[in-house]
């Protein structure tokens, strides 16, 4: 008896030829390993992720509930990462861990300008999820979503890395820079939960949706969070420059790199600058490429975030830009970030 081979077809309808066809059972295995490496990552991630639930004081000076979000455990003594609009101006912090225990949280600090907090829960020996090296992501590659959307706790969603270095405005009209775009399925709730590779490592903070959209979401990288993490955890708080720029990181031609013997190989496309700021004052115009801030490489976002601290305020300071084919030196003076309260 002849055996059949059944094939399916990878383009277009049934053929009676074989060619460009994958066999059923190539088609199995790999779903298989995309399923152990979804369910291997939820093993590992899933204890540490959390259910937040907050109150707010009303007026009358009672207390009410007022809303949920997810979030993770970081460290094995309790700290917890989230969005900042999940627990900003809240009365009363609790956590529901997905063993069952639901434990008082305070607030350690929270970052209105890449909308993120830290929270921190009593206990030692917590289960935790690791951040990794979001610089490490590549467009396709596969991300894991898990959060509590509408109260349904430990939900698992799956997609890919759509895009990197977007730029988006919040509801409450925060600009937030280099965020992940990903169509990993995220709802209400899931903010503050952990975006995932396929190692197990957290590369993102969940933090948005774009509404009536589908496929469209976003999540603050996780060198971001580090670096904001350890500075809420010692100082409490960021007090934050302001230039009024939003950017996206780009590589740099080679040939300029190699022509201005640069030491780096990216660096931030003004894409805005907003009116009567420290930026538009110092003359950066859209499509300038800002290599260097206070004397000091620029080739991310995240490094000049960084260079926006507290020192720089009211400072003379120098900045480099890429303009067409030259290097143009202008003089900038930050200001103090005044942070907006969320509604």
């Amino acid at each position: 008896m002849n055996r059949v081979l059944q094939y399916v077809h990878v383009d277009g309808p049934a053929l009676d030829e074989p060619s460009g066809s994958v066999p059923l059972s190539v088609d199995s295995e790999l779903l298989d390993a995309y399923s152990r490496a979804v369910t291997g990552v939820v093993k590992r991630v899933g204890p540490a992720v959390a259910n937040i639930e907050i109150s707010r004081k009303l007026p009358n000076g009672a207390t009410q509930r007022g809303g949920a979000g997810s979030g993770f455990i970081f460290t094995p003594d309790g700290f917890v990462l989230t969005n900042s609009h999940v627990v900003h101006g809240a009365e009363g912090i609790e956590v529901a861990l997905a063993d069952g225990r639901r434990l008082p949280a305070r607030l350690i600090g929270d970052d209105p300008g890449t909308d993120l907090a830290v929270i921190r829960i009593d206990g030692s020996n917590f289960p935790i999820a690791e951040l990794g090296d979001s610089q490490e992501m590549q467009v396709g590659q596969l991300a894991i979503a898990i959060g509590n959307p509408y109260g349904f706790q430990a939900t698992v969603t799956a997609g890919v890395v759509s895009a990197l270095a977007r730029s988006f405005r919040s509801a409450t009209g925060r600009l937030v820079d280099n965020v992940i775009q990903t169509d990993a399925a995220l709802n209400p709730g899931n903010s503050g939960g952990p975006l995932v590779n396929s190692r197990g490592e957290v590369i993102g903070v969940n933090t948005a949706i774009i509404a009536m959209a589908q496929g469209i979401c976003f999540a603050i990288p996780s060198n971001t969070a580090r670096w904001v993490a350890g500075r809420l955890i010692k100082d409490g708080r960021i007090r934050r420059a302001y230039i009024g720029v939003a950017g996206q990181d780009v590589p740099l031609h080679r040939r300029l790199v190699r022509f201005y013997n640069l030491n780096i190989e990216r660096g931030v496309l003004v894409v805005g600058a907003e009116p009567n700021s420290p930026a538009r004052l110092a003359g950066l115009a859209e499509g300038d490429v800002i290599i260097e801030f206070s004397g000091k490489p620029i080739s991310g976002i995240d490094d000049l975030h960084r260079m926006m601290i507290e020192e720089c305020v009211g400072q003379n300071m120098e900045m480099k830009v890429v303009r067409r084919n030259e290097i143009v030196t202008l003089a900038i003076v930050p200001e103090e970030h005044k942070v907006k309260e969320m509604s």
